[in-house]
């Protein structure tokens, strides 16, 4: 039996929607490479955020999406006006949330419920709201505050400060490996969301558990 903890801090992005639901609105503007748009725009978004803070030079979550959808368009020579790139960066505050989402967070009345993401304030909002889910959590907290991104440690940091929680009350969840292990170095608990079937990082930290996907949360409670 593990030990109850007092907050569930959410990722956001792949761990409560799904990222990849973009590739439907990519489909829609450029025939049979919908698919491989939404991957490499994802890879990018990424190693770009990644790269901008290590380098000195940062920039929030939304101009970084845009640069990386750009690069995306140019891999697959997809050509692109100023209109189809405003849907296709719009399709991020639509993303699915997977399905198992709401019945989960409906069962959290005894602990409090955060999202920490590498997104803007703006961001998360919007993607909160148009889902319905906004009422479902407690605080949505992103970097974008400090400028100091997902997984180094005054990230989680910057909401840990003001909770009034011990580390090993608070359990984090995301499906991003990198996050996981930053949030374990860090000293919460970690479950990793693994809705892909992937092995872990090869790195010398690990999860405290790993699941397909959020329903198995009610040992923790």
């Amino acid at each position: 039996m593990k030990q109850p903890i007092k907050a569930i801090v959410f990722d956001v992005y792949g761990t409560l929607f799904d990222v990849h639901s973009v590739k439907d609105v990519c489909e829609q503007e450029f025939p049979e490479k919908g698919a491989a748009i939404s991957q490499v725009w994802r890879t990018k978004q990424l190693e770009y955020f990644f790269w901008r803070h290590m380098m000195g030079r940062y920039e929030d979550f939304d101009k970084v999406t845009r640069d990386a959808l750009r690069y995306a368009l140019a891999v697959h020579d997809a050509t692109s006006t100023e209109e189809i790139e405003q849907r296709l960066i719009a399709s991020y505050a639509h993303l699915t949330p997977y399905k198992e989402i709401e019945s989960v967070l409906k069962e959290m009345n005894d602990v409090k419920t955060v999202i920490l993401s590498n997104g803007t304030d703006e961001m998360l909002k919007a993607l909160l709201h148009n889902a319905g889910l906004s009422d479902y959590f407690d605080e949505v907290v992103s970097v974008d505050g400090i400028k100091q991104p997902k997984p180094t440690p005054a990230a989680y940091m910057h909401w840990f400060k003001t909770s009034g929680l011990r580390r090993d009350e608070v359990l984090f969840l995301s499906s991003n490996g990198w996050d996981i292990a930053g949030a374990k170095n860090f000293g919460f608990h970690a479950a990793w969301i693994n809705r892909n079937d992937l092995p872990f990082e090869a790195f010398d930290i690990e999860p405290d558990a790993i699941y397909p996907n959020l329903n198995n949360l009610s040992e923790w409670l």
